[in-house]
């Protein structure tokens, strides 16, 4: 390595430190000037006095060319300020898929109850609103005791960039919901998700409804409600009968109590905290008779216990298959990169998706 490249990287170092510390102090002002701003009631974007500090500060720049560049430095970094102002002003953004009352919602809000919650039409869109910086964090399902794994959240954690740090159980509880004078006699049809029908099957054949699917629960919570009609009933959460004004006629319908969806919270950020106490892995093996075999075993060797093991085909790669792995325990000691250096030998692939606490109920 030249003597030059050498020098620069010294150099870049110890500016990127340098900037590191003042980038806080810049950040903590930012706190001050969104008190003031609160106390005042003044708005967070004040674009005269934005111009003001770029043309201000450009000027302490001499070279020309790179003044250009020290002008888009300064209008990011004015531009993360006011992100973080606006976050102060207005809570955490949690990005969810599904409409109020929907049981992701349900999850979002017990994990933040603090959190400006923010409904999404799909989970890839809820996805990318904090890979954008739409949102700060997603909470989307990743599995459920009925049905399994929820694919589409699996794949866009293993293609995309966004870390895993926390995983939340929420027990499900399928209620039959109707208008505030219906009884059950009157009802004559339910509708809601097909999973919720699924799941409340027996209870639907027993009670001889007929059955309609919508997008989701809370979408037939407010089909119910829209229509007024007593004969049509939903299958929901009391925090969706709450919300659209509906009763509970029956509760607790679902075939089977043990009915838990798992959520993962979702964010540009890994995670470090000594309460977070196991750690997900994505990896692809290599087309090699025993690789899956010699991953399993590495993991193993290392005093790793699996907790989890699935696999999912991969979209564009036909019979071609990822792994995800949960296990206790973190990968940050000596014995845990040791782990993932050997493991990465035999992977095409490695991905430490995250780490979380596990069995946290909601």
């Amino acid at each position: 390595m030249s003597n030059k490249l050498e020098e620069a990287r010294r150099i870049i170092n110890e500016v990127d430190s340098e900037m590191a510390e003042l980038f806080v102090r810049r950040m903590r002002a930012a706190e001050l000037v969104f008190e003031h701003k609160k106390e005042f009631g003044l708005p967070i974007l004040d674009k005269e006095r934005e111009a003001a500090v770029v043309e201000k500060n450009s000027a302490l720049v001499g070279d020309g060319l790179l003044k250009e560049y020290y002008i888009d430095y300064l209008q990011n970094v004015m531009s993360l300020s006011r992100a973080y102002q606006y976050r102060l002003q207005s809570g955490l953004r949690v990005a969810y898929s599904g409409v109020a009352g929907a049981f992701a919602d349900i999850a979002a809000g017990r994990i933040f109850p603090e959190g400006n919650r923010v409904s999404h039409g799909d989970f890839k869109t809820a996805y990318d609103a904090v890979v954008n910086g739409e949102c700060d964090v997603a909470v989307l399902p990743i599995e459920n005791s009925y049905a399994g794994e929820v694919g589409q959240t699996v794949d866009l954690i293993f293609s995309g960039s966004l870390y895993i740090n926390g995983i939340y159980e929420l027990e499900i509880h399928q209620n039959l919901l109707g208008l505030k004078d219906a009884e059950i006699g009157d009802i004559k049809k339910v509708i809601s998700h097909p999973q919720a029908l699924s799941q409340c099957r027996d209870y639907i054949l027993f009670r001889g409804f007929d059955s309609e699917q919508a997008g989701n629960t809370a979408l037939a919570a407010k089909a119910v409600a829209d229509t007024g009609d007593k004969s049509l009933a939903a299958i929901a959460s009391v925090e969706t009968a709450k919300l659209y004004g509906l009763k509970v006629i029956e509760a607790n319908v679902n075939k089977s109590g043990e009915n838990t969806t798992r959520f993962a919270v979702l964010s540009k950020v890994k995670a470090t905290s000594p309460a977070l106490t196991s750690t997900v892995l994505m990896f692809t093996v290599k087309h090699e008779a025993g690789s899956l075999a010699g991953a399993i075993g590495i993991i193993g060797r290392y005093g790793y216990n699996m907790t989890a093991l699935r696999s999912r085909p991969m979209r564009k790669h036909s019979w071609q298959y990822y792994f995800y792995v949960e296990i206790d325990g973190t990968v940050d000691s000596e014995n845990g990169k040791k782990m993932i250096e050997e493991l990465s030998r035999v992977c095409d692939k490695l991905k430490i998706a995250g780490t979380f606490a596990p069995h946290t109920e909601l």
